[in-house]
């Protein structure tokens, strides 16, 4: 048996308390309708374990998920039922596991029909395409007898462009109202967070909010309603004096034209931090401290001139406000979350956190 590791070098502050704050302010302006959390791709990159209890406990009550693997996390903390599967089950194997679980799959074919009730059927959803053209059923192929067959819960379909002002909006939501029209399902749902921001027109019943969860801002509405939940940090392992003319890092991109304190930090291009952020600064203590050459795998260079007390051990500041981040790297808010890597330490601050606590010393 190997002792246990010591602590790690970098850490991921989840704020649940902004999580369900978010949920709660987007539920308000999903009105008349309700929303919903998409907690897929492991809520984002944050965690399911982390994420789902604090939207759960702020009145969400409806998950969607992309995959079938991710079914069972989220199940931990909600009833399956509330589970929704959005790839659809693509085999025989998949719809029998979503008659297992309870959780319902999410119809996108004329082929997932028969494949559903061939299974059993059950209460299910179907996404009908409006211009998207990924998944879902042909608006003609909403006639079919297979779909009446079908014990749908949930008609779906998913905006192209909310982020922008583009005709395309009106388009999709006129046609989709029509479509609502030609299918006996208890709810409808369009919009995800940019299409909550369109206004209420967009919301039918259910929303379907994810990078707004997390802290992104899709569109300049949200920009007030929308608080900062992932707060990245790494350690600095190593502090260094770099003399003039000597170069950091790898193609030698920077050279010192003075003597300059250094700081090698734990974080790289292996945990999410890609080679975009070159020339981009961390933050100590409010202090911003430029990154020097090229992004590694596992570290980056600091220039530490701000903060002359910086010790090995100390903990830097990743700026992670999405809007920003995204406009100082290229990189879209969704990206910028989605690919977090596995060595980050997942520390949780809030309510969510406190009650749990309270919870076990009880």
């Amino acid at each position: 048996m190997l002792p246990a590791p010591p602590p790690a070098t970098l850490r991921l502050n989840i704020d649940r308390d902004a999580l369900a704050a978010n949920w709660r302010a987007l539920d308000t302006l999903s009105r008349p309708g309700r929303a919903g959390a998409a907690v897929k791709a492991n809520c984002y990159g944050l965690g399911v374990d982390a994420c789902v209890p604090a939207l759960r406990d702020a009145g969400a009550a409806d998950f969607f998920v992309a995959h079938w693997s991710e079914v069972a996390a989220v199940a931990a903390h909600v009833p399956a039922a509330s589970i929704a599967v959005l790839h659809g089950p693509i085999n025989r194997a998949e719809a029998e596991y979503a008659r297992a679980v309870g959780a319902r799959p999410v119809i996108n074919s004329l082929t997932e029909a028969a494949r559903w009730l061939e299974a059993g059927g059950g209460p299910c959803d179907v996404m009908v395409d409006t211009g998207i053209n990924r998944l879902g059923l042909a608006a003609a192929e909403l006639a079919d007898p297979l779909i009446a067959r079908l014990e749908v819960d949930t008609l779906l379909s998913h905006l192209a462009c909310a982020d922008e002002d583009r005709a395309m909006n009106e388009a999709q939501l006129r046609d989709f109202a029509a479509l609502r029209q030609q299918l006996a399902a208890r709810r409808a749902s369009l919009a995800n967070s940019a299409g909550i921001a369109l206004g209420p027109r967009y919301a039918a019943d259910l929303t379907r909010p994810g990078l707004a969860l997390y802290g992104g801002v899709p569109r300049h509405e949200l920009a007030g309603a929308i608080r900062q939940v992932a707060f990245p940090q790494a350690a600095v392992i190593l502090t260094r004096q770099l003399k003039a003319g000597q170069s950091v890092g790898y193609n030698a991109t920077f050279r010192a034209t003075q003597d300059t304190p250094t700081a090698i930090v734990s974080l790289g291009y292996a945990d999410g931090f890609l080679r975009c952020w070159a020339g981009a600064s961390l933050a100590y203590h409010g202090s911003a401290l430029p990154i020097l050459g090229r992004v590694s795998m596992d570290m980056v260079v600091l220039d530490a001139s701000a903060a002359p007390d910086l010790r090995e051990g100390d903990w830097i500041d990743v700026p992670y406000t999405l809007p920003e981040a995204s406009a100082a790297t290229g990189l879209s808010q969704y990206e910028l979350l989605t690919i977090l890597g596995r060595r980050f330490h997942a520390e949780q601050s809030g309510c969510a956190r406190d009650a749990a606590s309270a919870k076990a010393s009880a």
